[in-house]
Formats: structure tokens, sequence, C-alpha cells
């Protein structure tokens, strides 16, 4: 599942989420403080001063502040606000509460950071740790409810009138804005800053997900029972047995249907191979798992 796709099911739950309590209140406005400051020093610290830029409004932020020399807080606060106002209606008042209280901080951070001297003037190095910082800062912001940029926004609200999906709208306009940089700070910090973008979008789905993520996993076999039995026994998982038939000779078939962790996947593929080595194998990432009997843990 893409990151584009993630913020959207983040969305639409939040814009059918009931009343928050106090505490959660008080918990998202701690994360998606610590996130918008932790984006703001991965900016300011890593990527301005190497002439490096992010995708999306970001992107136009820094390329502006970088022509006009006005403070790119500015420009990252007033170029944000307007899609709030166009999507407000679509994303829900929690969302785009989150989301003006993300921007804000992270606009403020910006300008605490500005004078502040880079750790490093090594691009390649910027462009690695300041993706990474980016990346958490972000995906700390989405996780609890909010955006920080004003890109997914506009994607989300013309979804339906564009024959584009959401993840398509994002790419385009980010692959024309950090192309966009060869034009102002030359062609190697463009390279660079694709570098940045691509760590920060893999690090947006490490802190959705963990590196612990959870993965389904679909088997068909005519050994389903020795299989499931093995699971439940060596994995500890549980699992479910469902109904199938054979779309090309009609046969019954039963399906094994699973939870597991991604430390879990080697193993669960040595086990079906042990009792069954022609057996069907599918496996898939899931964005999150609640309820029932599934717990991740360590694995022995």
């Amino acid at each position: 599942m893409s990151v584009e796709q993630q913020q959207q099911i983040s969305i639409e739950a939040v814009t059918k989420h009931h009343k928050l309590t106090a505490a959660q209140i008080l918990r998202r406005i701690i994360f998606i403080t610590v996130g918008a400051a932790l984006f703001s020093v991965g900016l300011e610290i890593f990527l301005v001063p190497n002439n490096i830029i992010d995708g999306g409004i970001v992107g136009i932020s820094i390329i502006l502040a970088h022509v006009t020399n006005v403070p790119l807080g500015i420009f990252l606060f007033f170029l944000n606000v307007p899609f709030l106002f166009m999507g407000y209606k679509q994303i829900g008042k929690t969302f785009a509460i989150s989301t003006l209280y993300g921007v804000t901080i992270m606009s403020v951070c910006t300008a605490l950071l500005h004078s502040v001297p880079p750790i490093t003037i090594d691009p390649l190095l910027a462009a690695v740790f300041g993706g990474i910082i980016l990346g958490i800062g972000v995906g700390m912001v989405i996780r609890f409810g909010g955006s920080l940029d004003g890109t997914e926004i506009v994607a989300i609200v013309f979804n339906k009138r564009l024959p584009f999906s959401v993840g398509e709208t994002v790419m385009f306009f980010n692959i024309f804005i950090l192309g966009s940089a060869g034009f102002f700070f030359g062609w190697d910090h463009a390279m660079y800053s694709l570098i940045a973008y691509f760590i920060a979008f893999k690090m947006i789905d490490i802190t959705l997900e963990g590196f612990d993520e959870s993965k389904f996993v679909w088997i068909i076999s005519d050994n389903f029972r020795e299989i499931g039995e093995t699971i439940l026994q060596r994995l500890g998982r549980g699992v479910t047995y469902l109904n199938g038939e054979g779309g090309f000779t009609g046969d019954d078939k039963k399906v094994i249907f699973c939870i597991i962790t991604r430390l879990e996947e080697a193993k669960l593929k040595a086990l079906v191979d042990e009792h069954d080595p022609s057996a069907f194998l599918a496996i898939g990432n899931i964005h999150d798992v609640k309820g029932g009997r599934f717990k991740k843990k360590d694995i022995h």
C-alpha cells in the first residue's frame, strides 16, 4: 500500500472519528508537534542549506524562498492554508485543524532554525539524513491524523473529477517540482533531491507501519490441515480455513488465511514448503491490524 493510499485512509478514518477524549487530543498534539519539528530540522539543518528540495508545496516554498529571499516559513504557511479551506468539507474538521496546527508548528520551527548552521555541507549526506528525518516527521503527523503538505489534499479533493488516482496525481506533481529544482539549483542538486524524496518516502512507510509490520497470507493446498496445524504450533499464529472453488477445475478447495509479522515471513515459507512445495502462497502488506488474537511478538 502506497503512502498516498495510507494517508487517504487516515483522512477517511479521521472524518468518521467520534469526539476525541482529552487524553487523545493531548497525545495527538504532542506527536504532531514532534513530527512537525523533526520535519523542520530535516529541512533547515540538512536540505535547504545544501540546495536540496522536497516535493509538493514544501518544494515550491523552498524554490520561492530561494528566488525572493523571503523566509521559508512564510511560504510554508501561506501556501498550505488555502488548500485547507479548499478541502475543508471533504476532509473534515478534525483533520483540517490537525493539519493547520502541524503546518503552523512546521513554519514556526523552520523560522527559528533558519540561522542554525548546517550539520554537513556534503549534499549526499544531507540528502540521506535529511530524507530520514523528514520521513519520520511526516509519518508521525500522518499517523496522528494530520498532514504537512497541501498536495495530498488537492489530489483527494479532485480525485472524483480527474481520471487519476490520488497517488498518481501526487506523483506527477512531485516529479514536476523535483525536476524544476534543476533549473534553480543545478541538475546535480535535482538528483540529490530525488534521493532525499525517495528516502523520505520509505521512512514514512516505516514510521506508519513499523519495522515489524504485519502481513496477510493466503495458502491453497491439499495438505491444508497439516500446514494450518504447523502454523499454529510452530509460529503460534491463528489460522482461518475458508471454502474456495477452483476456477478451472471447479474442485472444492480449502484456503488458509492468517496474519503474520514481517519477521515471520521466511519461517512461514519454509513451513509451507516443508509440507507442500507446490502449494499456492500469496503474501501482502497490511496497514493495520486490530482485534482477534493477533499480537505482535518477538521471534525466538
